[in-house]
């Protein structure tokens, strides 16, 4: 008799320990437009099966809503995604064609990003034709790329979690607590590096540095898109050629995906004296929740090494 009360004491704290640390009977399947998110959501959620759409070398404006993708989203328990009409030209496909009521528009299990900041980079109110490249409404989307942005994101997020799987609601509420502290620390080291930084001149291409380079209080010279989103033209670039020579930038920055051949037309135009810098526009990977602040490392060791 004794062992057997020992075996149900055992049993009720195995269940106890269980229902802590939000051990479903299933695993959830969350869908991630971008690694970061992917990334985010395996630290608050470290069972979930996650599933990424993207990756760095591909630009978040224009992916093809292949069938593996509509699978995915079709599957998925909840999905989080950027917003803020990064994904206008894909997402509304993949989700009128999963057919999926979890994830449709209003419904509680889309999160976007783009709702728990402040967005920057409005554009002039007008009519917004196609010929004006990727132009936002609502603003810049690429708000990842400030690192201010991640904890309040962290925490809408995860209250969506918590709504959506009410059993795991103690475990993402103590996962939230240790992700606000590490970063914390993070955020607090990097922004005496990001002081170094300040007044740093560059050359983009794109916005997708927006944010970073308001964060670190860089200056933005000029892009090397006519129009955002457009590919850099030979007019347009032999345009920059003065404002390059007289303002001498520090470096020309663009993302990964992005065809360096026009950063390196005008880096020999000037006599290889500013440096070309690519960065990845996402994280690498997102196979662990490190992997956000790994990427802002990486950023910030590359603009270190210029100057």
């Amino acid at each position: 008799m004794a062992r057997m009360r020992i075996d149900r004491a055992t049993a009720r704290l195995l269940c106890l320990v269980l229902l802590i640390l939000g051990a479903p009977a299933h695993a959830q399947t969350i869908f991630a437009c971008e690694p970061e998110w992917g990334a985010l959501t395996r630290a608050l959620l470290p069972q979930a099966r996650v599933f990424v759409a993207t990756h760095a070398l591909q630009d978040p404006h224009h992916i093809e809503a292949r069938p593996s993708l509509i699978a995915h989203m079709r599957a998925a328990d909840a999905a989080i995604c950027t917003g803020a009409d990064l994904e206008a030209g894909w997402l509304p496909t993949l989700q009128q064609r999963s057919g999926n009521a979890r994830i449709q528009p209003g419904a509680q299990g889309l999160f976007l990003a783009a709702s728990a900041v402040r967005l920057i980079d409005f554009p002039v109110a007008g009519l917004v034709l196609p010929f004006d490249g990727d132009i936002h409404p609502g603003g810049n989307p690429h708000l990842h790329a400030d690192p201010r942005n991640i904890v309040p994101i962290a925490r809408r997020w995860a209250e969506r979690l918590q709504a959506l799987f009410p059993h795991e609601h103690a475990a993402i509420g103590l996962r939230l607590k240790a992700f606000e502290a590490d970063w914390s620390e993070q955020l607090a080291r990097w922004q005496v590096r990001a002081d170094r930084l300040k007044g740093m001149k560059v050359v983009v291409q794109h916005t997708s540095f927006a944010y970073l380079l308001a964060w670190l209080g860089a200056q933005p010279l000029a892009d090397l898109e006519p129009r955002p989103g457009l590919s850099p033209t030979p007019g347009h670039l032999n345009k920059l050629l003065a404002l390059i020579r007289e303002q001498r930038p520090e470096a020309i920055v663009i993302n990964s995906y992005q065809d360096a051949r026009a950063a390196h037309w005008l880096a020999r135009q000037m006599g290889g004296r500013i440096p070309v810098v690519q960065l990845p526009a996402t994280l690498n990977t997102d196979d662990s929740a490190r992997a956000i602040s790994d990427w802002f490392d990486h950023l910030l060791s590359a603009l270190e090494g210029v100057r």
